[in-house]
């Protein structure tokens, strides 16, 4: 059965700990965790760091669904791809201990200054041979340490539709890499018309491999959505429909929201699990 969870960062607070007590009064039962956000490095957690996030989970209730991992993984700037190749190791080493098997990631983008703007590089040839090879080293550190990344088919990226991530998985085949997916970013300029098509070929394609979803909602094509769900245009009716067909029992996970809109995001959301 479908867990209903957030980004723990939505809600800032001091401490960890802190920001977990608020998803809980949420009544949500899940988290992406972002430890930078929470102000740690995995590098340096030690099995007590790690045990101390675990238990405050788990003694509120709440999964960690999965740990943040995003970074571009085709930067043009050769250092910092290798910087982060290192922080995604330290990270892997910590998610099991943490309580997690999963770490969301995307397949990068050529824009040198965000890993989620689009560039009219990322639909070159070159792109996506680079983004295999990087993408390639990132499975190969997931599964040394037993983890699962879970990418995120996203217009602004090179992997910017559902049958390019299904090429993916054919061309990197692995029970270590896997889906993410988010119906508010999947609409290339012009597509919202075929919102059901879409979203129907994406799980239709993908459905066997997703692991995690998320729920945003999107107020145009072109972009990936920015909004709360529920206050935007996609189809919430349909895109939970297909979760459940996929068979898909894993957490939907909230972002894209601020804390204020939590209860109506939230409540929305619930209303279609059902």
């Amino acid at each position: 059965m479908m867990r209903l969870g957030i980004f723990h960062k939505v809600f800032e607070r001091p401490t960890l700990e802190e920001s977990l007590d608020a998803v809980r009064d949420a009544g949500l039962t899940a988290v992406q965790l972002d430890l930078t956000a929470a102000g740690l490095d995995p590098a340096e957690l030690s099995d007590e760091d790690c045990a101390r996030i675990r238990e405050a989970h788990e003694s509120r209730g709440i999964a960690v669904a999965a740990l943040s991992g995003t970074f571009n993984i085709i930067d043009p700037d050769l250092e910092q791809r290798h910087t982060r190749m290192e922080w995604l190791d330290a990270l892997a080493a910590v998610c099991a201990p943490i309580g997690s098997e999963l770490i969301t990631f995307c397949t990068g983008t050529r824009d040198p200054d965000s890993e989620w703007a689009y560039h009219p590089e990322n639909e070159s040839p070159e792109a996506w041979a680079d983004m295999l090879v990087a993408m390639e080293e990132s499975v190969e550190i997931a599964e040394a340490r037993g983890v699962t990344l879970v990418f995120e088919p996203e217009v602004n990226n090179v992997v910017d539709s559902a049958v390019k991530a299904r090429q993916l998985l054919d061309e990197v085949p692995s029970e270590h890499l896997q889906v993410v997916i988010d119906g508010a970013n999947l609409f290339h300029e012009g597509e919202l018309p075929q919102m059901q098509e879409i979203l129907d070929e994406a799980f239709d394609l993908l459905g066997d491999d997703i692991r995690l979803a998320h729920a945003k909602d999107l107020e145009k094509d072109g972009d990936a959505g920015h909004q709360a769900a529920g206050t935007g245009v996609l189809d919430y009716d349909h895109y939970l429909a297909l979760l459940r067909q996929s068979g898909f029992d894993g957490a939907l996970i909230l972002h894209s929201l601020e804390e204020g809109q939590v209860a109506d995001s939230a409540a929305f959301v619930r209303e279609r699990m059902q």
